[in-house]
């Protein structure tokens, strides 16, 4: 195994234990700001892959091009599969306080380290195609799938946010 795929490995153990650790410390605080905050991630990874695609697009001696039409629709059908997956496993709940709350899901650590695999997995697959290919495939993907995942969630907190707001008023 070379540093390069350590470095990998490492890096991923750290993102699934940062990702479990935060979910954990989440389930303890209210859901604040009117759920906004649900949809800050979808700023993040926007900004991150416009700065990313940004660079590919100026790599000397390397002409950017999109993907194929029907990888670029793969990427996106298999974004969407994980991003219902997630959405499934994301929940809330009004607690004796009156604010809202994550659910706590005991299969939300596992998903979320299969999901990791999933895509390591692909990864491995795919390392022949055209770096920025492959590149762009992966920022689709993610991006797909945090879309849907993040707007789903803040659906369900806003559904909730308006029950629980018509029970308080009435």
């Amino acid at each position: 195994m070379t540093m390069e795929m350590l470095f990998i490995y490492i890096l991923v153990i750290a993102l699934i234990g940062f990702i479990i650790w935060r979910r954990v410390k989440r389930r303890h605080r209210p859901i604040r700001r009117n759920g906004l905050g649900i949809l800050a991630p979808i700023l993040f990874i926007l900004i991150a892959f416009s700065l990313s695609l940004s660079q590919m697009m100026h790599i000397p001696g390397q002409p950017f091009h999109l993907p194929p039409y029907w990888e670029m629709m793969i990427a996106g059908v298999l974004g969407a599969i994980f991003g219902l997956i997630m959405l499934s496993q994301t929940d809330y709940e009004v607690r004796e306080d009156g604010f809202i709350y994550s659910k706590p899901n005991k299969n939300f650590k596992y998903v979320i380290i299969a999901i990791i695999f999933i895509r390591m997995a692909l990864s491995q697959y795919f390392k022949g195609l055209d770096s920025i290919d492959f590149a762009v495939l992966t920022m689709t993907l993610a991006f797909i799938y945090i879309v849907i995942w993040r707007v789903g969630s803040y659906m369900k907190f806003r559904k909730l946010n308006g029950d629980n707001y018509s029970v308080n008023a009435g």
